[in-house]
C-alpha cells in the first residue's frame, strides 16, 4: 500500500476516490520498451537502493498512476507505467536517472499528476517509469518584500497558500480552480489562475532543472552565485533558457522561483452577464480592449450557462431527455437562476479609491457599448495603511480570485452521470488559442455548439481573456462507464480539432493521447521547430530517457526504431 499522496485529509480522500473508483478494467503489467523482464527486475532493485523499498511501486500499487479519465481503458488502450519511483530530493532524483540511463528505461515525470482531462499521471509511452516528484515538497522561500516564492515540484497551491497565511506574509499566490495541483507542474504546463499573476509561466523568475545526466542548471540571475536578484529580474546575459523547460522533456524542474501578488489594500469582485448566445461577440469586444489598454490588468473569466449548471447538479435533473438542452429550457433555467447565458467574472486589485475609479470607468464604457448586460461590483477593503485578509472575502466573491485554493470545480465531472446513481464522472477537453476578436469567438462558439450537439452533447465551455487572445476550453463531461458517451467524446474532440486546424488554431496543452496530433500543427518550413527541438533533445538526453513523446518531442531511438513505436 503506497504512502498517502496528500497530508490534507480532504485531498487524500478525493484523490483516492478519483483514481481507485475510476478503474473499469484490471491493471495489467507492462514492461518498459526494449527491456526484458530480467533487466527490468534488476532495475527495480537498483531503484529501491536509491529511494528505498517503499518508494518503488509495481503491480496493483500503480492504480494511482493511470489516467482516471481514460476513454478506452476497458478496450485495452490505456496508457500504463511499468513501475513508479518517488524520490525525495535532488540526490535521489540523480540516482534514479542514473539507473534509467544504465538500463535504457524511460521515465515519465510529473509533480502531482493532477493534469486531469489531459492524461493525469499516465505516460505517453507504455511501460515508462512513473517518476513521481510529490515528495520533493519543500517551500524554500517566500519573500513578501519582493513578492516571490521558491518551491520544489511537490508543493501544492494549497500548501503555498497555507504557508503564507501561517507566516503572516503579505502576498497572494495565484491559484487555479483546483488547489491540489503542483505550483511547478501547473506553471511549466502553462496553467493559469485568476489574480494579477494569473498567467503563471510569465511569472517564472529563476529555475533549477536537472538534465538527463544528473547535472543541474539554473537560469537567469539564479545562475549567479549568491545573486540578490535571483528571483527578482528576468534580465539575463546571453540566451534565455527558462522557456526550454516549459512543456518539455529536456530536463526536470527541481526548484522554481515564481512571482506572487502583493496583498492589496482592497479588492473588488466584479461580474457581468448577458442573456443571449450571440452576446459573446459583445463581451469579447468590450473586455478585449480593456485587457489590452490595462484598465483590467488580469484575467477575465467567461463561462456559459451549461458550465454553471455543471456545478448545481446532474444534467438529468435539469433536462431528463436525450439530445441537447433546448433553447426554451435554457432560457427557463437562466430565469430560475438569475444569471446570463454568458457570465463574466474578474477582480480589480489595489487601493480602494483607485479600484473604485477603475470600476466607474468600466461602467461608463459598458453603458456606451450595450444596454443588455448587468454589471456588479462588490468591494472589500482593509483600513487605510493595512492589507486585506483574503479569508475575509466571502464566497462567491473570494476564493481563487483572492488566492484561496479549494476543490471548488471538481463536481463538474459528475454532470452527465445518471440521476439515479452509479457511473464514473470524467472529462476531456479541447482548448484552442483564439484571437481576442468578438466576431472570431462568436463564429467559434457557433461551430463548437454545432459539433457538440451533433453528438447529443451540450456546449459546456468557458474561456480566459488575455490581452490579445483567449484560451477557449470546450469541456466534455461524461460517464466513463457509458460506451456511447466515450464514443461521442472522442468524435467531438476530433471534429473540434479538425475545425480548429482549418482556422489555424492550436491548443495550449494536450492530452497525452493527442500530443503528436497537436505538435504536427507546427509545420512551418517542413516542421523546422520540431527538428530544432529534436536536435536539442538528442544532445541533452542522448539515451532518450526523459518523458519520450511529451508534446510530440521524440528522442532519436524512438524516431528510428519501429519496435519501440509499438509501445506508443
Amino acid at each position: 500500500m503506497p504512502s498517502p499522496a496528500y497530508a490534507n485529509q480532504e485531498y487524500q480522500i478525493t484523490h483516492l476516490r478519483v483514481f481507485r473508483q475510476s478503474i473499469t478494467a484490471p491493471l495489467k503489467s507492462v514492461l518498459p520498451p526494449g527491456v526484458d523482464s530480467s533487466a527490468f527486475d534488476n532495475a527495480v532493485e537498483e531503484y529501491k537502493k536509491v529511494v528505498g523499498n517503499d518508494q518503488v511501486l509495481t503491480g496493483n500499487d500503480l492504480e494511482e498512476y493511470i489516467d482516471p479519465y481514460e476513454l478506452w481503458e476497458k478496450e485495452g488502450r490505456r496508457k500504463m507505467p511499468s513501475a513508479a519511483v518517488r524520490p525525495k530530493n535532488v540526490e535521489e532524483l540523480r540516482g534514479v536517472l542514473a539507473v534509467s540511463n544504465k538500463f535504457g528505461i524511460p521515465v515519465w515525470t510529473f509533480s502531482r499528476g493532477k493534469n486531469l482531462g489531459y492524461g493525469g499521471p499516465a505516460p505517453r509511452v507504455n511501460g515508462s517509469i512513473a517518476l513521481d516528484l510529490h515528495r520533493m515538497n519543500k517551500i524554500l522561500e517566500v519573500n513578501d518584500k519582493y513578492s516571490y516564492a521558491v518551491v520544489e515540484p511537490g508543493v501544492t497551491f494549497t500548501e503555498l497558500y497555507q504557508y503564507c497565511v501561517e507566516h503572516k506574509l503579505q502576498v497572494w499566490p495565484s491559484v487555479p480552480s483546483l488547489g491540489w495541483g503542483s505550483v511547478v507542474g501547473n506553471t511549466v504546463d502553462r496553467g493559469t489562475g485568476f489574480t494579477p499573476t494569473a498567467t503563471h509561466h510569465q511569472h517564472i523568475c529563476g529555475l533549477e532543472a536537472m538534465l538527463a545526466d544528473g547535472s543541474l542548471v539554473r537560469t537567469g540571475q539564479y545562475a549567479v552565485s549568491n545573486s540578490p536578484s535571483s528571483h527578482l529580474s528576468k534580465f539575463t546575459f546571453g540566451p534565455s533558457i527558462e522557456g526550454l523547460f516549459l512543456q518539455s522533456n529536456l530536463g526536470i524542474v527541481t526548484k522554481m522561483g515564481i512571482w506572487l501578488t502583493p496583498t492589496p489594500q482592497a479588492f473588488m469582485s466584479c461580474s457581468f452577464d448577458m442573456p443571449d448566445f450571440d452576446d459573446v461577440e459583445t463581451i469579447v469586444d468590450i473586455f478585449g480592449p480593456l485587457r489590452r489598454d490595462g484598465l483590467l490588468p488580469n484575467t477575465v473569466y467567461v463561462s456559459n450557462l451549461v458550465e454553471w449548471l455543471g456545478m448545481l447538479g446532474k444534467r438529468e435533473e435539469l433536462w431528463p431527455h436525450p439530445g441537447p438542452i433546448p433553447e426554451w429550457r435554457v432560457k427557463e433555467l437562466q430565469k430560475q437562476l438569475g444569471i446570463g447565458y454568458w457570465n463574466v467574472k474578474f477582480g480589480v486589485y489595489g487601493q480602494k479609491d483607485v479600484i473604485q475609479a477603475h470600476f466607474d470607468e468600466l461602467k461608463k464604457i459598458i453603458e456606451k457599448k450595450t444596454s443588455k448586460g448587468r454589471l456588479t461590483g462588490n468591494i472589500f477593503s482593509a483600513p487605510d495603511g493595512e492589507r486585506l485578509d483574503a479569508a475575509s472575502v466571502p464566497e462567491p466573491h473570494g476564493g481563487f480570485f483572492v488566492g484561496v485554493p479549494s476543490l471548488w470545480s471538481l463536481p463538474m465531472v459528475q454532470f452527465r452521470l445518471p440521476a439515479k446513481g452509479g457511473g464514473v464522472g470524467a472529462h476531456y477537453d479541447y482548448s484552442p488559442i483564439i484571437p481576442s476578436s468578438g466576431k472570431t469567438v462568436l463564429e467559434w462558439v457557433k461551430t463548437a455548439k454545432k459539433v457538440c450537439e451533433a453528438e447529443n452533447f451540450d456546449l459546456f465551455c468557458d474561456f480566459f481573456m488575455h490581452e490579445r487572445h483567449v484560451i477557449f476550453v470546450n469541456m466534455m463531461t461524461f460517464d466513463k462507464t457509458n460506451p456511447e458517451h466515450r464514443r461521442a467524446v472522442e468524435a467531438i474532440f476530433h471534429n473540434l480539432f479538425t475545425e480548429g486546424r482549418s482556422r489555424g488554431f492550436s491548443k495550449y496543452r494536450s492530452h497525452v493521447n493527442t500530443m503528436d496530433l497537436v505538435a504536427d500543427l507546427y509545420d512551418f518550413n517542413d516542421h523546422a521547430y520540431r527538428r530544432f527541438v529534436e536536435k536539442i533533445k538528442d544532445t541533452v538526453d542522448p539515451n532518450g530517457i526523459l518523458s519520450p513523446g511529451k508534446q510530440g518531442i521524440w528522442p532519436k531511438k524512438f524516431r528510428k526504431d519501429e519496435k519501440l513505436k509499438a509501445h506508443l
